[in-house]
């Protein structure tokens, strides 16, 4: 395993006392809460920071975590990982930790260490404010989180991260206007747009007609697939997720 994994995956693996910090469960999968807070169950959980030796390290955007019946997991927006939590009040520890070890160019490997520095074998203090989580070693070192919502479908740019992940392909849906606009990567396009029930109608595209290179063309026509037709669609916090009738299947990212 060469340097940049093994640093990955250690610091994916430090990061599930991250998770199992944010738990609410016990690790027999009980309905604990931390301290006299909101429970925290079931709540994905975005990293802000973390703050360690009189730093603040800024999380890069992925960072986030999922605890439910007894288990802490999530991502860093590259490497998945694990954990079983136990809860104790507010007090929480940590099981062993399991994580993929996935080589992760785009990821702030720097955050990853003092992150993982931070958490290792350590006891948290959990406290809940709102939708913010803080959790805090005996130490002094401090880990900032904040509930992540769904991003809304309406109003928000989807930028299409498969077929193509270069950032051209964007669509934006209005449910006012009953209308999408976006770019298919090369070309404009807009259409009719009706959100019902978990779904999406859309009408024939009206596109503009310029002639780009041929893999742009290619991953043109697949999106093209999804118009003069029903779609079935979910968003999972800043992911959304297109299917249609033939097959066709798009997933987008919101633009922060």
């Amino acid at each position: 395993m060469d340097r940049q994994k093994r640093m990955t995956l250690t610091a994916a693996a430090m990061l599930v006392p991250l998770m199992a910090a944010c738990g609410s469960e016990t690790a027999d999968g009980g309905s604990g809460s931390v301290g006299a807070e909101r429970p925290v169950t079931g709540v994905r959980w975005s990293v802000d920071s973390v703050t360690a030796d009189g730093k603040t390290h800024q999380a890069p955007a992925g960072a986030h975590v999922t605890i439910d019946k007894g288990r802490a997991e999530g991502s860093l927006g590259c490497n998945t990982f694990g954990a079983d939590a136990t809860v104790d009040g507010d007090r929480v520890r940590l099981g062993r930790t399991m994580a993929t070890e996935m080589a992760c160019e785009d990821t702030p490997m720097a955050f990853e260490e003092t992150l993982a520095r931070t958490l290792s074998g350590r006891e948290f203090e959990a406290r809940v404010d709102g939708d913010r989580l803080t959790l805090t070693t005996d130490g002094g070192e401090t880990v900032r989180l904040t509930e992540a919502k769904d991003a809304r479908l309406s109003g928000t740019k989807w930028t299409v991260t498969s077929p193509r992940a270069d950032g051209r392909a964007h669509l934006t849906f209005d449910e006012r206007k009953g209308t999408v606009a976006g770019s298919l990567g090369c070309n404009k396009v807009n259409a009719k747009a009706t959100v019902r029930d978990g779904h999406i109608t859309l009408g024939p595209p009206a596109t503009t007609r310029m002639m780009c290179e041929d893999s742009l063309m290619a991953d043109e026509k697949t999106l093209l697939r999804l118009f003069d037709g029903k779609l079935k669609y979910g968003v999972d916090h800043r992911t959304l997720t297109l299917t249609s009738e033939n097959g066709t299947r798009v997933r987008a990212v919101a633009e922060r």
